[in-house]
């Protein structure tokens, strides 16, 4: 590593992980720097984005890998006033949906193979199989995930919006989604509100989800260590004051925090993947 970038390196480790906890910086570039400052944002201006941003985003989304080539992905760019009020809803209220310049839902999305077989006289045995739709979620993921990174290159902040999947049936009325195709969740694009920009959010010690060899189960050392970290974020950023322990339970410990996902597999199957 340059020694010039040394300290840069190891600055990005101390946000990422905190003081005490951040790995030994490696090789360093400007790219790991934009990766490793990434953070969630959820205040943005209403100001539109250069013409082509979504274009553009895209085109990076699409250069993303994808399964066999297969590409069962798509998205929908949503610019409706009463579209995005009602997505709002949906994802617990979240006004930021409506707020920012470019709104986009991805989807898992096998129809388009669907119709390519229709046309061909075909029949896709191996379609309608779990296979084919976590094939399809994870391009989805893959191609949203470089579209953020993209979007954060061109000075522009994100935020995911899994709550969509709170009524995944509403979402694809909404959308016009034919059948074989599934929001998976929802992506704001836009420029940070003054005061919004919140800071680098800790994650979970490196030796937490770095195993070698054989996965080490014994986590309750770095939870001890990240719960106080975590903890701390909260409150500079005002939020509830809890460790990530409270948060997990909080988050998986009801079927109410499911928000109606508790039924999520007999609404994709409804919407078109039988999950065999």
């Amino acid at each position: 590593m340059d020694g010039n970038q040394m300290p840069a390196a190891a600055a990005a480790m101390t946000a990422r992980y905190g003081a005490g906890a951040e790995p030994k910086p490696g090789p360093w570039n400007d790219t790991l720097a934009l990766l490793l400052s990434h953070r969630s944002v959820r205040g943005f201006k209403s100001d539109p984005v250069p013409e082509g941003t979504l274009e553009t985003l895209v085109a990076a989304a699409q250069s993303a890998a994808t399964s066999s080539n297969l590409q069962t992905w798509s998205v929908v760019a949503v610019d409706s006033k009463e579209v995005r009020a009602e997505l709002a809803t949906i994802a617990g209220n979240q006004k930021h949906i409506e707020v920012c310049p470019i709104f986009l839902v991805f989807l898992a999305d096998v129809s388009r193979n669907t119709r390519l077989a229709k046309d061909a006289g075909v029949e896709l045995a191996g379609l309608p199989y779990l296979e084919s739709f976590l094939v399809s979620s994870i391009d989805a993921a893959l191609a949203a995930q470089n579209a953020v990174v993209a979007a954060e290159s061109l000075g522009l902040s994100t935020v995911y919006i899994g709550a969509l999947r709170n009524d995944v049936t509403r979402v694809a009325e909404l959308l016009g989604l034919p059948p074989g195709a599934a929001p998976v969740f929802g992506l704001c694009v836009g420029h940070v509100l003054p005061g919004r920009e919140g800071e680098v959010k800790p994650r979970l010690p490196q030796d937490a989800v770095l195993h070698h060899e054989t996965y080490d189960a014994d986590d309750a050392g770095h939870r001890a260590v990240y719960d106080p970290r975590m903890e701390a974020f909260s409150r500079r950023q005002e939020m509830a004051g809890s460790t990530w322990t409270q948060r997990v339970i909080l988050r998986l410990g009801t079927f109410a925090a499911l928000h109606g996902r508790e039924k999520l597999k007999e609404k994709i199957i409804a919407l078109g993947f039988p999950l065999r």
